[in-house]
């Protein structure tokens, strides 16, 4: 099933939960205006056919001491299928490579990275991030303030 072919209902509870992933399949349905075993079978749909790939709490960067947020652009020595799936394999092994997008443009690679703080970004950029496979330069940048940060919620 494409996206244009979800009806408004399923929008509707796609948006719901992405503001409340945790509201009950009641109060769910209280707000999308279906009854109870509608809205419960339209979850399970939308989780079979990946439209809801799953649940998570937000949890706060600042008390669990990881709000130091720098952006770092990467550029590749190599950008073949092997060259990027080694790159790809090895971030997904950094913790604090909190995103990694590859980028059509500049540089090959965007990288958002969250640590305490500066001191602990420079000890991860020339232990980890500057040993990772085929990079061939970075360019950091650190966020002074969080405008938005939001998820895609419907």
């Amino acid at each position: 099933m494409a996206s244009e072919e979800l009806d408004r209902f399923d929008l509707a509870i796609l948006e719901v939960l992405g503001k409340d992933g945790r509201i009950s399949v009641t109060d769910l349905a209280g707000q999308v205006g279906l009854s109870k075993s509608p809205v419960q079978a339209r979850l399970k749909r939308l989780e079979r056919e990946g439209f809801i790939t799953g649940y998570r709490a937000l949890v706060d960067p600042v008390r669990l001491r990881r709000e130091h947020v720098a952006f770092v652009q990467v550029t590749l020595t190599d950008t073949r299928e092997a060259a990027l799936a080694a790159f790809n394999k090895a971030v997904a092994d950094v913790p604090e490579i909190e995103q990694c997008h590859l980028i059509a443009g500049n540089f090959d690679y965007l990288l958002k990275i969250r640590t305490a703080d500066m001191t602990r970004y420079r000890e991860l950029l020339a232990t980890h991030v500057s040993r990772l496979p085929y990079i061939s330069n970075t360019s950091t940048f650190v966020a002074m303030q969080a405008v938005k940060d939001t998820a895609w919620a419907g």
